[in-house]
């Protein structure tokens, strides 16, 4: 059974560079493989929406809880659609804690867009400075979700002291962080949920994260942005 690929670009590529990495990816892709989603930047979105075709799948890395008006930088779920993407990223650790993202604007962006016809990928996970208080942490952002259907959620789970930095959570680790997200949200809103790792995830490390029975995917950042380590890793998860 084939596991979902998420690739984070965030703030890379020029149009010329999407379209570069578009053409290399689709030759490196295996064949029939549509386990893949790719969050470009607003700027070269739809150009990546049309290169990858309707059978991709696109999305953005933030949306904002409205649909139009005096909100300068912002984008709606309505342009994102309109740019052919069905999926968002919120909640990313980057828009957190640089961006002081709280839990409560996060919440709103997550319900405005899963009622305004997007797909959310809703980003939770500890600081180094947390990991003692994982359960309380994540319990806390997965509140996000109430009164939200789940079956337009996933939820990418993603330790922050392991973003960029080569370190990878063990497999217990990830297992339990994964289990406490999935029994929360069967227990608190009835419904199950899938959920992707990310933090450093690299072609060698991918298979062992895949084996875990509990994720359901992977969320990449750095290693999304070369088209044949991108399609690798779509390759190692659609076995």
């Amino acid at each position: 059974m084939s596991k979902l690929v998420v690739g984070n670009w965030k703030m890379n590529k020029t149009n010329a560079e999407a379209e570069a990495f578009c053409n290399d990816f689709v030759k490196f892709l295996p064949k029939n493989a549509n386990n893949y989603c790719v969050c470009a930047p607003f700027t070269c979105l739809a150009l990546v929406s049309n290169l990858l075709g309707k059978n991709a799948k696109t999305g953005a890395q933030n949306v904002y809880y409205a649909q139009k008006g005096a909100f300068t930088g912002e984008i709606s779920p309505e342009m994102i659609l309109s740019c052919g993407a069905r999926y968002v990223i919120v909640g990313h650790s980057e828009r957190r804690n640089t961006f002081g993202e709280s839990d409560e604007v996060i919440a709103k962006k997550v319900k405005f867009a899963t009622e305004n016809g997007l797909n959310v990928i809703l980003c939770v996970g500890e600081r180094e400075d947390e990991r003692t208080r994982i359960v309380s942490v994540l319990k806390r952002q997965l509140k996000a979700l109430n009164g939200v259907d789940l079956d337009k959620v996933i939820v990418a789970y993603e330790p922050v002291w392991a973003i960029g930095t080569g370190l990878v959570a063990t497999k217990d680790d990830i297992f339990k962080a994964h289990r406490l997200i999935i029994n929360y949200c069967l227990n608190n809103f009835g419904q199950n949920v899938q959920v992707l790792y990310g933090g450093s995830v690299s072609l060698a490390s991918a298979p062992e994260i895949l084996s875990i029975k509990e994720v359901a995917g992977i969320l990449v950042g750095g290693a999304s942005l070369d088209a044949k380590t991108f399609a690798g890793l779509v390759e190692i998860a659609n076995k």
